[in-house]
């Protein structure tokens, strides 16, 4: 979708969200949802947001674009660890109101966090794309990244998690406590 602004090149001011800045998140958070049609997917609550990056050990950093005092995109991401190269900066969405797509802004988050990866000595860079979302391949391909079509993607619900916990022998659930088990001979 182009931006009904596309004459319009406002003045972007880049900066680390704060706890304070949860609301905006969850909200650009359901507009992406809705872009990618499943706005119904979304089922994190700003508590959740408030506590899993902006508590005692944050699981998420998040970048804001402003424009006139009023966010207009954000940049989700996290480090992850990858067994063969190491240190991995994982860009989980870059999200940019509708009003303001097609004027740079995603630009502007996504080499920011190309400075971030080089300054964390980060081995890679990783991220997600729908299959659908064309301009966002090309988005990424004009900057030289690969897009495999190798990997598939896993993942458990967390319906799933909770019904399978339960099926888990109970020696397996807590490593910290040092217990042992026999292998199968």
């Amino acid at each position: 979708m182009e931006s009904t602004n596309t004459n319009i090149k406002p003045f972007i001011h880049l900066r680390e969200a704060s706890k304070d800045d949860a609301p905006i998140i969850l909200e650009l958070i359901c507009e992406l949802a809705d872009y990618e049609r499943a706005p119904e997917q979304v089922t994190l609550t700003e508590a959740e947001l408030l506590n899993d990056g902006f508590g005692e050990r944050p699981l998420f950093k998040v970048i804001l674009a402003e424009t006139g005092g009023k966010t207009v995109g954000m940049a989700l991401w996290y480090f992850a660890y990858s067994t063969w190269k190491g240190k991995v900066l994982y860009l989980e969405d870059i999200i940019i109101k509708k009003d303001f797509r097609g004027m740079g802004i995603g630009s502007l988050l996504f080499e920011e966090l190309i400075l971030q990866a080089g300054k964390h000595r980060a081995k890679r860079m990783q991220w997600q794309v729908l299959n659908w979302n064309e301009k966002a391949i090309r988005f990424y391909q004009k900057y030289g990244a690969n897009m495999s079509s190798e990997w598939l993607n896993g993942s458990l619900t967390e319906e799933q998690i909770l019904n399978l916990k339960d099926k888990i022998q109970p020696f397996h659930h807590d490593i910290n406590e040092g217990r042992s088990f026999e292998t199968f001979k």
